[in-house]
């Protein structure tokens, strides 16, 4: 089995951002196929996106990102990147788009078509200092949300590639 590291985490990342074409994902037994959307746990086991979603489902997802939208309004780096008025849709449509990749409803797909992230953030000033902030108050949310301890692991990793993706100034 392959680890992700260095250069996959980027690959994991660009994968990230194209949906998966896959009717049938949301079903728990479904097995995907082994490679760069996996990430170890346990012996050998591997945890899967809808492992993290049956494990801590809309509820912890939605605790995760009202914990990080709470910290954003006080944040020198990330509040101004922030449109007036703008706080509750993006923590919905951060919501919606965590859930659709970990295999839960479709909604953001339903709503906003294709994730298009790096198009989405290119208006935003987004460098390493911002990358990093987000993942700093992101961490705080995961700690504050008490998610099981693999799936923390599993979104941490997602995260931190998915935040270096959309890196778009030095």
């Amino acid at each position: 089995m392959r680890e992700v590291s260095g250069l996959d985490s980027i690959l994991t990342a660009f994968q990230c951002v194209i949906p998966r074409k896959c009717a049938n994902r949301s079903k728990k037994s479904e097995k995907l196929p082994l490679g760069l959307r996996q990430l170890p746990f346990g012996g050998d086991e591997r945890l899967q996106e809808i492992d993290v979603y049956n494990l801590i489902g809309e509820a912890g997802i939605t605790r995760l990102v009202s914990a990080f939208y709470r910290r954003i309004p006080q944040d020198d780096v990330l509040g101004p990147m922030y449109p007036p008025g703008d706080l509750a849709d993006a923590e919905q449509r951060l919501r919606d788009f965590i859930i659709y990749r970990l295999g839960g409803p479709q909604r953001y797909i339903e709503q906003r078509g294709h994730p298009r992230l790096r198009a989405r953030h290119a208006p935003f000033h987004i460098n390493q200092t911002a990358r990093d902030r987000w993942m700093k108050l992101m961490g705080e949310a995961m700690t504050e949300s008490t998610l099981p301890p693999e799936a923390e692991q599993f979104l941490r990793t997602f995260l931190e590639g998915m935040s270096t993706f959309l890196i778009n100034h030095e």
